[in-house]
């Protein structure tokens, strides 16, 4: 515990976790590990977030420890490198990697892996960049159906579980998805001009009649206008991509899965709905 209070309480003080807000902390809590950290059980020693945590960790399984540590040390990781600042912790990373090693029983720690990640073959990639632009040539009218087809077949090249579109009474679904254990509901448009506010409401209105845990993916592969995601706002359940991020993912062979979960993960972090891939893997 005096390794956890090291790593993650060197920002403004004791009771503070890195840069978390207690909205941002909880955010975290939920998204990474299903976990409602503003529970009262969680409060026993005091509600700052570092007594929180610190009781959490005391009182979970060691699995689940390591999956919290292994989150915080990613989020400790981007903080440092967008602060640019020098590690205040000597010798972090083997400390940490040791602690990890220990709960995991002693075994030496592996990388963290989504479970959701296949390995897809680069050919397969190849062919489906290839597709891509295949569908920019299409006719205005062609493309747009084409473009669902398209992303079907992305989603299911990373085992995303993709259904086909699907109309309810009064709306059209563009198709939905499974990202880890969340149900994700797609809207995919092609139009000449970046997507503005009204767009944005309208899915995010379909998303807010389903279930309390449904989540929205918007690809637009025109873009979304700066003016329009300033009005759409910050905090909802929707995240965003674009066509250049389509493509840069393609040629960089970045798996689908790990853009979504970063696009997930700093929407929680900082409420924007749409960060390019090139700001989130910056090369």
């Amino acid at each position: 515990m005096r390794l956890v209070d090291d790593l993650v309480d060197f920002v403004r003080g004791q009771g503070f976790v890195l840069d978390f807000s207690d909205t941002s902390f909880a955010d975290f809590f939920a998204s990474e590990l299903k976990v409602n950290i503003d529970d009262p059980q969680y409060a026993a020693n005091g509600r700052s977030k570092g007594k929180r945590l610190r009781y959490f960790l005391q009182t979970c399984d060691d699995a689940t420890a390591v999956r919290a540590l292994e989150a915080l040390w990613e989020h400790r990781s981007d903080y440092l490198a967008r602060s640019g600042g020098a590690d205040p912790v000597a010798n972090a990373e083997t400390r940490y990697q040791g602690l990890i090693g220990r709960l995991n029983g002693g075994a030496a720690p592996k990388p963290a892996q989504s479970p959701s990640s296949p390995v897809v073959d680069p050919q397969k990639i190849t062919s489906i960049k290839s597709e891509l632009i295949r569908v920019s040539s299409l006719s205005a009218q062609a493309r747009g159906f084409a473009f669902e087809g398209f992303l079907k077949g992305l989603f299911d090249a990373f085992g995303l579980a993709a259904h086909e579109p699907f109309r309810l009474r009064g709306e059209q679904i563009d198709g939905s998805f499974q990202l880890g254990n969340e149900t994700y509901l797609l809207e995919a448009k092609w139009h000449g001009q970046p997507i503005g506010a009204a767009d944005l409401h309208t899915f995010h209105g379909k998303i807010e009649q389903k279930a309390a845990w449904t989540r929205g993916l918007f690809v637009s592969n025109s873009g979304f206008s700066e003016d329009g995601l300033i009005a759409f706002g910050r905090g909802k359940r929707v995240i965003c991509m674009d066509g250049l991020d389509l493509y840069e993912m393609l040629d960089r062979g970045i798996p689908l899965n790990q853009v979504l979960e970063r696009k997930v993960r700093k929407a929680a972090e900082t409420g924007m709905p749409f960060l390019r891939v090139r700001d989130l893997f910056p090369s």
